[in-house]
């Protein structure tokens, strides 16, 4: 058990309000990615409430491949950075983007530490009515955009539609990558046949593809979604299922959802941590984890998406952490949560 600094953490804070209430005392960089997510939101939310409560300026860079800063976190050039957990486990072992790091990406991996996870939604098809496409097995032969090169992201959506249909990138279908802030006229200019990426609904990329038309969403099938082979991939850092009620996700008439008997949306999805170097200060890391945790509520008022991107569920499945994850808590993070009533698993603590 971690020993508690909620009392000197109240008492810092009072006495941060009693003087300048806006005087911030540290500067942190922070890395995220395009505006309009989820991740975004987290970050422009974290950096609104440590300012406010003046425990760090937030230095946010936005749009940024969090490939590259979760690597800048691990070697010190980045005080924060938001992370698919994924990655940590492909810079331990030196896979994928990490190819280079073979020699010292465990090393590295060992320095990154978690202050609190969410997710970022789940991979499902979207594409408009009149494309044709209305099953996973339907990819075949087709154009799909699957994300960034070299990110995450694009790992997982190819997971997603082998898993789904067994298809594969090259051979049976043709991926189409490009950077995110590509993706927003991508949606309207016909350049894919469809699109697999991971969103929080009602997701804002959704409603701009409702503009050109009417737009299908496409489950995985809860048979398949169920399957001794579909769950084996919740054991694989970095994925978690995602499953909505359809009718909790705001779209109207225009937005169909097909692949469902039962009107669930079903996915697998990404689990995120906002990420620090271990070196973080203690008591820094406790008093950000606090912030974070005390405005919750506020958080999820804030935006559409915000309610239903698994902020506040520390659950080791739904979260993502341990297993085959390294990723650990910092000490100070597992204090902030304890210390509000929440149940840290004793494999996501540090060692």
């Amino acid at each position: 058990m971690v020993k508690s600094l909620m009392k000197t953490s109240a008492l810092a804070l009072i006495a941060g309000l009693a003087g300048s209430a806006a005087s911030a005392q540290v500067n942190l960089t922070i890395a995220t990615a395009s505006p309009g997510s989820v991740v975004y939101l987290t970050t422009a939310h974290m950096a609104t409430v440590t300012a406010e409560r003046g425990i760090a300026n937030l230095q946010v860079a936005e749009g940024q491949t969090l490939t590259n800063t979760v690597l800048d976190v691990a070697e010190g050039r980045m005080d924060m950075s938001e992370a698919p957990m994924l990655l940590p486990f492909l810079l331990s072992r030196g896979m994928g983007p990490y190819s280079g790091n073979a020699d010292n990406g465990a090393e590295l991996a060992s320095h990154l530490r978690a202050l609190f996870p969410y997710n970022a939604g789940g991979f499902n098809i979207y594409t408009m009515a009149t494309s044709g496409v209305t099953t996973w097995d339907d990819l075949r032969g087709r154009t799909v955009f699957n994300g960034a090169p070299r990110g995450a992201a694009l790992t997982n959506a190819r997971q997603a539609i082998q898993l789904a249909a067994g298809l594969q990138d090259g051979p049976d279908y043709t991926g189409l990558q490009a950077n995110w802030g590509q993706l927003s006229t991508m949606l309207l200019d016909g350049s894919a046949d469809a699109y697999v990426f991971s969103t929080i609904h009602p997701s804002e990329r959704v409603i701009l593809m409702e503009s050109a038309g009417e737009v299908n969403v496409i489950s995985v099938p809860r048979e398949t979604f169920e399957s001794e082979a579909f769950q084996r991939i919740f054991q694989m850092p970095g994925n978690i299922p995602i499953i909505i009620d359809w009718a909790d996700t705001g779209y109207d008439e225009h937005v169909h959802l097909l692949g469902s008997d039962d009107g669930v949306l079903r996915a697998m999805g990404t689990a995120f941590a906002t990420v620090v170097n271990e070196n973080m200060d203690y008591q820094l890391a406790y008093d950000l984890t606090t912030a974070h945790i005390e405005t919750l509520d506020r958080f999820r008022a804030s935006s559409p998406q915000a309610a239903h991107a698994g902020h506040g569920i520390v659950d080791q499945t739904l979260s993502g952490f341990c297993g085959n994850n390294l990723l650990r808590y910092h000490p100070g993070a597992v204090a902030a949560w304890e210390d509000h009533g929440y149940d840290i698993p004793d494999c996501a603590e540090p060692e």
